[in-house]
């Protein structure tokens, strides 16, 4: 029996599909008694256990398929388990796929209302917390529409003022915040700061966002392939993790041909973007925190380029915008003739604290136009100075030079 203090645990936990190849064969298989197989197995999880305690917030990590949406819907009743246990100590409100609980007939006031009888309140209750949950969503007039008129951000503004003013004991999300715009973004991550100023509420997230993760949560469990990779400290093993991100696809991907995914307008072919160290011109995909970098590319004009704007960025995994060089800001932007060129840029000191990184390329003519870009090229790694003591790594995105000026009180 978990503890009065454990608000979730999860013990031996697996959950098994049987996937059929032919619509008819689960007609077989019924019809078989069980004397033949017309399925294989498929395990979405595997023996996953972990025990959350009251006042924890909890994000989930992992690649696509390796889980978590599977995790999340376990522990809210959605499915029930092949194998293991589940013991939940308080009222769960739940944010899962978008779509998710809504009925798309139903307006938004009517499926705030059905939200609320689903999670046991009275319409009188209900009534007290409608005020404050269109306040929030902040959706006007469409809260007396029907939600299949929506859009995805309105869908899940409507969502999450439902979720997080039902006075649950456990959150549970998943993934629903990334649809909506920044501004909303920080306005429900300040909404969940307040909801966890209370020592026993408890958080569940996951997301494909590692700096929301590092953010909110204290702890994090990685899984891979249905199985607990690591669970521990939020920022080592968001870390962790993004590095074995960057193990994955920086071969395939810094040695394949860059492909275009904001803009290509057949006037440019870039041919090769890379890293190097400025001295002597080496490939590299590791830098240590506040070294220059150096990004080339090359590139073939298929028509003559008048002054263009050609602009080198750096990203998160996540794609967060960080910094970027370009060359509308020289004195004189040069052009280009038809044919090969090569370009490089130089950060004489890239101030990024450790973690994995993507370059971004775009190229704009002189109007302003985009011809080419593409926002996931050339993952590389920033890794800590070393000597540096690890335990004192600077948080946010970058580590930028400082001052303390301290002076006496006055007596």
């Amino acid at each position: 029996m978990p503890s009065e203090a454990s608000a979730i645990s999860v013990k031996g936990l697996t959950k098994r599909y049987r996937l059929f190849d032919h619509a008819g064969d689960r007609i077989k298989q019924f019809l078989s008694m069980g004397l033949r197989r017309y399925h294989r197995d498929f395990e979405a999880l595997t023996e996953v256990s972990f025990e959350i305690r009251k006042g924890e917030t909890i994000g989930v990590v992992g690649r696509n398929g390796s889980g978590k949406s599977t995790l999340l819907q376990l522990i809210c009743g959605i499915l029930k388990p092949t194998a293991g246990e589940i013991q939940v100590n308080g009222r769960i409100s739940a944010l899962l796929e978008l779509g998710a609980g809504f009925n798309p007939e139903f307006t938004g006031r009517e499926n705030v209302y059905f939200q609320g009888t689903l999670m046991g309140f009275s319409r009188s209750e209900m009534d007290s917390r409608f005020d404050a949950i269109a306040a929030f969503a902040d959706i006007g007039d469409f809260i007396d529409q029907p939600v299949r008129m929506y859009s995805s951000g309105m869908f899940v503004r409507l969502a999450f003022a439902t979720m997080i003013h039902a006075d649950a004991d456990i959150l549970v999300i998943d993934e629903a915040l990334a649809v909506g715009d920044e501004a909303f973004q920080r306005k429900c991550l300040e909404k969940l700061t307040d909801y966890l100023d209370s020592s026993d509420k408890v958080l569940f997230l996951v997301s494909h966002n590692t700096r929301q993760i590092e953010r909110v949560c204290s702890r994090v469990i990685w899984l891979d392939k249905g199985r607990v990779v690591q669970q521990g400290d939020s920022r080592e093993l968001c870390n962790a993790y993004q590095a074995s991100l960057h193990a994955l696809t920086q071969h395939p991907q810094n040695d394949s041909k860059p492909v275009p995914d904001a803009a290509d307008s057949g006037e440019i072919a870039v041919e090769r973007v890379w890293l190097c160290t400025p001295d002597d011109g080496t490939p590299i995909s590791t830098i240590e925190a506040s070294s220059p970098l150096q990004i080339c590319f090359e590139f073939e004009a298929r028509v003559p380029l008048h002054s263009p704007d050609v602009i080198v960025g750096i990203q998160t995994l996540d794609s967060v915008f960080i910094t970027a060089g370009n060359t509308g800001r020289l004195n004189e932007v040069p052009d280009f003739a038809r044919g090969r060129h090569k370009l490089s840029c130089l950060f004489s000191e890239l101030a990024l604290i450790p973690g994995v990184y993507q370059v971004r390329l775009v190229f704009l003519d002189r109007h302003r136009r985009m011809m080419w870009g593409a926002h996931r090229l050339c993952t590389f790694q920033v890794t800590p100075q070393l000597g540096s003591n690890l335990m004192r790594v600077p948080q946010g995105l970058v580590d930028l030079p400082f001052e303390w000026c301290l002076q006496g009180a006055d007596t």
